[in-house]
């Protein structure tokens, strides 16, 4: 790199994740028990670093004068059970192709190939749970609707030492794309990924093709550009079908690439990666193009 150019392809970082918050030890005690049992919470995650590519970037300008990155440290937990609170993620966006090397060693870490694969379903798709089992990410996980208020990313693994990042965006509502409940913020995030995979759950009230045509209609409403990315479609906690069921429900699926999957019994998850992988490399070729 010349002094005078803009343009720097390579730095050196110290990253380090953040510490986990201490749980706690307190004793239960009030004005009835004077010698109760623990009662501690856990403490929280600490920060992740991820790196995340961005085809918008040509150039790692942005982080040359970033030489220490350091996440920030979860949270201690607090008497009556209550955990402390996660540390934030420090998301370092790089350009497509860029690869990671311990600095040491020299050892290639990872290769950031491809953008973001979004999550889109309803609340309670099994949305959060799928980014759990697929990556390291521990979004929080409870079976009530909009456990997710903020989007969580999760680094998936694939083979030979390639990965993309998931982003798993809190659960859209039919009215979304007119404002209602806190769609538009939510629909906002969708926007920044390259491929849309729609997570439609085996026990809906609604039929496949109509919770997935819903979902498609409120992204259309509230930005039609958002019809011309790559969508994967996903029937999740399949593990409660019996073969029967599954070939039933295969006549009535919408014209597009569909898995079943559970993330539970850890069943069609290969095959889901591998169609993720496919549909990112083809949206990034078209990009080029």
């Amino acid at each position: 790199m010349s002094q005078s150019s803009n343009f720097v392809d390579y730095v050196k970082i110290c990253c380090r994740s953040g510490h986990g918050g201490a749980g706690s030890s307190h004793l239960h005690r009030d004005i009835l028990t004077s010698k109760g049992g623990p009662d501690g919470g856990d403490g929280g995650r600490g920060g992740h670093i991820i790196v995340k590519g961005n085809s918008q970037l040509w150039t790692l300008l942005h982080l040359k004068y970033r030489k220490h990155i350091i996440a920030e440290n979860g949270f201690p937990g607090s008497s009556g059970q209550k955990s402390g609170r996660n540390g934030i993620d420090e998301i370092l966006e790089v350009p497509l192709g860029t690869i990671a090397r311990n600095a040491e060693t020299g050892e290639i870490l990872f290769e950031i190939t491809s953008d973001d694969v979004g999550l889109v379903g309803f609340p309670n798709a099994g949305k959060s749970t799928l980014l759990s089992v697929v990556s390291a990410a521990k979004p929080e996980i409870a079976d009530y609707a909009f456990t997710t208020l903020v989007p969580n990313l999760g680094i998936v693994s694939y083979r030979d030492n390639r990965s993309f990042v998931m982003a798993d965006i809190p659960g859209i509502i039919e009215g979304a794309s007119k404002g209602k409940g806190l769609g538009i913020r939510f629909l906002r995030h969708i926007e920044r990924n390259s491929v849309l995979l729609f997570l439609v759950p085996a026990d809906t009230n609604r039929t496949i093709v109509q919770e997935y045509e819903i979902l498609l209609n409120e992204l259309e409403q509230y930005n039609p550009e958002l019809m011309q990315k790559p969508r994967i479609l996903a029937i999740s906690k399949s593990d409660m079908l019996d073969d029967e069921l599954m070939n039933e429900m295969k006549q009535e699926l919408p014209n597009l690439p569909t898995v079943f999957i559970s993330s539970v019994a850890q069943k069609g998850l290969v095959e889901l990666k591998d169609m993720l992988w496919k549909a990112i490399n083809e949206h990034s070729e078209v990009t080029k193009d």
